[in-house]
């Protein structure tokens, strides 16, 4: 493999990861936008029941499945490999939501859903993953 071989295939490799986060940030907000505008989940922050937070830790679970998909999708090889990444990284940020706004309970909602997103994370990550590599055979 030349220089520019590996530079595109790092290149191609950012922007799956980049596209697949983008795709998982743009369908949440935008179903969070629309389920407050059809009023099924309030305008005020954290004033949402436990029923409204399990549906959004689902789409949210279906979203990120999609967006590690398009990931694995989108790289270059190793498409596994690249869905994890995403996954990890949603991982993380969940768990910094989590830690960030603990104390923050209930103005922000339970305990329960940055908990669940978290956990949640890695196996979204390789049902999308998964998903791509069934495809590949």
């Amino acid at each position: 493999m030349n220089e520019t071989h590996g530079t595109k295939n790092i290149g191609r490799s950012i922007g799956a990861v980049v596209a697949g986060i983008l795709v998982g940030i743009i369908l949440s907000l935008g179903t969070d936008i629309a389920l407050r505008a059809a009023h099924i989940f309030p305008s005020g922050v954290g004033m949402m029941s436990d029923g409204l937070f399990a549906l959004a830790t689902a789409y949210r679970t279906v979203y990120g499945i999609l967006s590690c998909y398009v990931t694995a999708r989108l790289a270059p090889r190793r498409a596994m490999k690249h869905a994890l990444m995403v996954g990890a990284l949603g991982m993380v940020v969940s768990l910094i939501g989590a830690v960030a706004t603990w104390n923050m309970v209930p103005h922000l909602g339970p305990h329960w859903y940055p908990i669940a997103l978290t956990v949640l994370a890695m196996p979204q990550a390789w049902v999308g993953g998964a998903i791509r590599e069934m495809q590949l055979k």
